[in-house]
């Protein structure tokens, strides 16, 4: 028996309407983009561990700027989800020069 699914606005993808766990899907596995409540897109910005040490996604609203978090599924992209994890890493809000004693 087959999952519903849908398809992603942001990408334009059909996914599962469900992860592999049977859980509502709250984002798009391929692009990690979310629907939210006013309308707009939740745009996927970083990932953080929750007290229960699970990873979650953290969103943005691009039309009232609300955060929100969603948990991370086995079938969500790897690639994507590595990309997000490491963009604060890639741009450091201080010149690295500084530690080059160290």
């Amino acid at each position: 028996m087959s999952r519903p699914t849908y398809t992603c606005r942001h990408c334009g993808r059909s996914i599962s309407a469900t992860t592999p766990s049977g859980e509502q899907r709250s984002h798009c596995a391929i692009c990690l983009h979310a629907r939210h409540g006013c309308g707009e897109r939740m745009v996927p910005l970083s990932i953080a561990v929750a007290a229960s040490k699970e990873w979650m996604i953290v969103h943005r609203c691009s039309g009232c700027a609300e955060l929100s978090t969603a948990a991370i599924s086995s079938d969500d992209n790897h690639l994507v989800l590595m990309r997000i994890a490491v963009r604060p890493l890639s741009m450091p809000p201080f010149p690295l020069e500084l530690f080059s004693e160290l």
